[in-house]
């Protein structure tokens, strides 16, 4: 059921990229200056990801980005910044060469279709799941969904290990869960 799901949200997800992304970075820009002094996840965007470098360049806290250690293993988060040297990590994302780990307060998260539960479809691996629910065990963590509005559904496909978003920014606007 995902995997068709997941076919449909790429096919979707590259149409709407495809069309550009109109204001989505500024809009994310000012959901996150209710958090500016925050520690903030971010990611780099990859094929045809909703891109949230501006906004996570105009952060006021420490930015950092996802490393992935291993398969069923959290995240860990290293500091970024623009002009940060980079390297490849896994799947091809680019990470940070060096820096410091990031202990995020607020987590952009990337996915390919979300619903107005605040549940995201990801891509398979669980890694935002395990470790949302890692550092919600620790501390009370916003986590921000970012898209765009056309790679939203009805209803995700959910397993009981999904973790649900907070808010959903995309180049329409603010949804906001709860």
């Amino acid at each position: 059921m995902k995997a068709e799901a997941r076919k449909r949200a790429f096919a979707i997800r590259k149409d709407a990229f495809a069309r550009g992304q109109g204001q989505a970075a500024e809009i994310l820009a000012d959901v996150l200056q209710s958090y500016k002094d925050r520690a903030l996840a971010g990611y780099m965007p990859m094929r045809t990801e909703i891109d949230p470098l501006p906004a996570m360049a105009a952060h006021g806290g420490p930015v950092g980005v996802p490393v992935i250690l291993g398969a069923g293993i959290p995240l860990q988060f290293r500091e970024w910044s623009p002009g940060a040297e980079m390297v490849p990590g896994e799947f091809g994302a680019l990470i940070p060469k060096e820096g410091p780990w990031v202990t995020p307060e607020v987590v952009i998260v990337p996915l390919l279709s979300f619903d107005r539960r605040g549940y995201r479809l990801g891509y398979g691996g669980g890694f935002y799941d395990r470790t949302l629910e890692k550092l919600r065990e620790k501390a009370p963590i916003i986590a921000i969904g970012f898209a765009f509005s056309t790679q939203e559904v009805a209803e995700v496909p959910i397993e009981p290990t999904d973790q649900p978003l907070d808010l959903i920014v995309t180049e329409s606007g603010i949804i906001r869960i709860g």
